[in-house]
Order: C-alpha cells, then structure tokens, then sequence
C-alpha cells in the first residue's frame, strides 16, 4: 500500500511539474516580448499612444471570438486539451519568426508596426486554441478542492519565468545600452527568442502532462480521487444569470486594472515623467513579478480560508488602491510599493476568480463557458486602452497638457472604472444569494469557506 502511495504521489508530482514548466515558460515569454513591445511601437515606429494599443486590442478580440466560437466547442465536442495546447504554441512559434522578417521589409515605420499588430492578431486567433485548452485542463486534473492551491502556485511559478523575461527582454531591447532603443526587435533576438520559448514549452505538454476531458479515465485510483473526472456532468442548478452576473462584474473590474498595462511602460519611460532607463524599467515591472511569486504560493489557502468570493472583493479593492498610488505618486520608491500592490491584487483576483467560475461551470461545458471567462481576462487589455485611456492621453496631450500629466489623469480613470466593476461585484453575490443558487459550491467534497 505504501509504494502504491508513492508511485501515485509520484504520478501527481510529474503532472504538476509538467503544468509549471508549460506556465514558466509561457511566463517568461510574455514577459520577454510584451513589457517592451509597446515602447517599440510608441517610440521606435512612432505609432500614437491609441494605436499602439491596438496590439492588446485586435488579438484579443480574435481571441476571444475563437475561444468562444471555435476552439472552446470544439473542444468539448472531443473532449481533449492536450492536443489544442501543442497545436496552438507551435502555430504561435512559427507565426512570430514570420511576422518579423516581414515586418522589415516595410520603409514606412508605421506601417511596419500595423503589420506587427495585425501579424500578431492572425497568429493570436490560431494560439487562443492553447489558451481555452490550458484553462479546461487544469479544472479537468483537479479536484474543486485543490484548483485555487493549484492555480494559485502555478501563477508564482509563472511568476518566477516572467521576472527572468522581463530582465532577459530589458537587455536585449537596447543591447544592453550599447545599441539603440529598440535593437530588439528591429534586429530581431526578442522575436526569435520568444518563438522558441513557445516551442520548448510544449515538451512539458507532451512528456508530462496526460490528456483531459470530462470522459477520460484515469488508470491510477488515487488519481481519479484528486483529479476532477469524477464530478457528476449533471448540472441542474447552474444558472446563466448568476455566471454572466460574475462575468460582468469581473470584465468592468479587470478592463478597469488592465488598461493602464500598455500605457504604464511608456509613462515610467518619459522624460517629463520618471525617466528609467529599460534595466530600471525591468525591476520596477519585476516587483510586480515579485508579489505574484510570494503570493501565489499563499493565494490557495487564502482563498479557502477567506472565500472565494470574499478573496474576489478585497484584492479588487486593492487594486483600486495601487492604480491611485500609481496615478499620485511623484516617489519612485511608491511606484514599486504600487507595482508590488499590483501584482498581490492580480494573483489573488486571478485564483479566487478561477476557481469560483470552475465551480459555477458545469464540466460537460469547460471549453465553451472557460471561453466566456477568458474573455474577461483578454478583452481587458485593450479594450480600455483602445477606447478610453489612449484616446484620452492623446486628447489631453493635444490639448496642451504635459505629457506625465495626461498619463496620470488617465490611470485614475482606470481606478473609477475599476471602482465600478467592485461595486457590480457586491450585485453579483447579491443576485447569487438572492436566487440560492449555490451549483457545485453545494457538494461536499468542497470546503465550505469555499462557499462564502
């Protein structure tokens, strides 16, 4: 019995190896390629500040519309993720390399960088399959129990592959200062580096990771306990009301903190406002990197100690906070309390967030309704960007306002529409109890904490 315990406990721990790799790898990549990539095209090929966000705005979109519309039924149609994760990361890996050497080939600089945005959209429409496939799996191999722990310690561990990608990405953008602003990508290592850290990520994938779904059997029985295929596909209870009441709520909340993502890197950059060098630039983005890592590994206990919806609400209202601290401070010493802020509110909303749609989503509907989940996620980092705070920025800055203050008038627009999304939080756990709709939060393999 017990070398059946280890051999299982062995099993588990390969599995979750294979989950961490795939998050720090992906990590790393962002972090690498996105913190810069809008000061490249703010101010290497001279887009405007709108435009320049149109490079969250447009993929997304697509994203979202695919997730939705194509990959998430499909999906559930097979009942496999896998597969989707490999396909996805390797389409993404390839389409990156090309995107850059076509990009080059434009004179016109602005030119070259609406094709980097629309490259980049054609290839986020082929790599949302990963996406809506990675959110399925992990609700597929964990236990309601488990997933906040679960997600929580894999968003640290991300953590972990972002703050090196950052630093990697800071480097590399100016060549280490030897170079120019924006050697990077006009000389193409930021591009291929990230292509073949989306192609190694799928190694994990495929050697570590077994294939889920709602019908796939597990041979090992400790598995099967810790792992989610033994909920019932029934769902008689799940309510669309009380799930889109959540998805409303948690768009406004994260359109609100997101919008400033694209503009924050540019603001901390200008010479009206702190002018940090890109090495400065990557260790203030870093202690947001460095809050996830500490936090992540608590956000599971946390939230089942707190609540997931208690958990939801407190960490909103933090970043409320950070995006005041933010717009008001003159202190570079605040400014990395505020990012440090930033990314404890981010792991935490992201973990309580998760976990309560897991538990509202019925399994035979993961890859659809995790679609509609994702897009709160996704949309938010462009559609304020594109619609409000870019547009305002360039309006302010046209008006004859200074360019820092125009930065910081908008980040606290960000913290009212934010505000706004905590507030349709409270009417979303209002219309949940009000209508005694509980879904899987009424099984008793779930905690009750889980509940408040």
């Amino acid at each position: 019995m017990n070398e059946e315990l280890k051999s299982n406990k062995n099993v588990l721990q390969r599995i979750f190896l294979g989950l961490s790799s795939f998050q720090i790898l992906a990590m790393f990549r962002r972090g690498l390629f996105y913190t810069y990539l809008s000061l490249y095209l703010r101010f290497f090929l001279n887009l405007s500040v709108t435009a320049t966000t149109l490079f969250a705005t447009i993929p997304m979109i697509l994203s979202v519309v695919a997730q939705n519309f194509v990959w998430g039924p499909l999906t559930d149609k097979i009942q496999k993720r896998r597969i989707f994760i490999v396909i996805g990361e390797l389409s993404a890996g390839i389409g990156i390399v090309i995107v850059y050497f076509v990009h080059n080939t434009f004179a016109d600089l602005q030119l070259a960088g609406y094709f980097v945005i629309i490259g980049l959209s054609i290839i986020e429409f082929f790599w949302s399959m990963s996406n809506i496939a990675w959110s399925a799996l992990v609700s597929d191999i964990f236990s309601p129990k488990k997933r906040s722990k679960a997600m929580g310690r894999l968003t640290s561990l991300g953590g972990i592959g972002q703050i090196v990608g950052v630093l990697i990405g800071g480097v590399f953008y100016d060549g280490y200062g030897l170079k120019y602003d924006g050697y990077g990508f006009k000389e193409g290592p930021l591009f291929f580096i990230a292509a073949a850290i989306m192609i190694t990520s799928i190694i994990p994938i495929l050697f570590l990771v077994p294939e889920g779904g709602a019908k796939r059997s597990w041979n090992n029985p400790e598995i099967k306990n810790n792992f989610s295929s033994g909920e019932s596909t029934n769902s008689p209870e799940f309510s669309y009301v009380v799930f889109l009441s959540y998805i409303a709520a948690l768009f406004i909340i994260n359109v609100g903190r997101n919008s400033i993502a694209i503009p924050f890197s540019q603001y901390l950059v200008l010479e009206s406002g702190f002018a940090v060098d890109p090495l400065t630039l990557g260790f203030i983005s870093n202690t947001r990197g460095i809050a996830i890592i500490l936090i992540g590994f608590i956000a599971g206990k946390l939230t089942n100690k707190v609540g997931l919806r208690k958990t939801l609400v407190i960490s909103s209202f933090f970043a409320v906070i950070y995006l005041i601290i933010i717009a008001l401070t003159t202190s570079l010493g605040l400014m990395y309390v505020g990012r440090f802020i930033w990314g404890a509110a981010e792991v935490l909303i992201m973990t309580s967030s998760y976990a309560l749609a897991s538990l509202l989503i019925p399994q035979e509907k993961r890859g659809r309704l995790f679609g509609v989940y994702n897009a709160t996620f996704f949309l938010s980092w462009g559609i304020g960007s594109t619609f409000v705070i870019g547009p305002l920025i360039d309006r302010l800055i046209a008006d004859g306002i200074p360019e820092n203050n125009a930065y910081k008038f908008a980040f606290l627009i960000s913290a009212i529409i934010t505000l706004g999304g905590l507030i349709m939080l409270f009417f979303a756990i209002f219309i949940e109890r009000k209508r005694g709709k509980n879904n899987g939060d009424q099984k008793k393999n779930i905690p009750k904490k889980l509940q408040d």
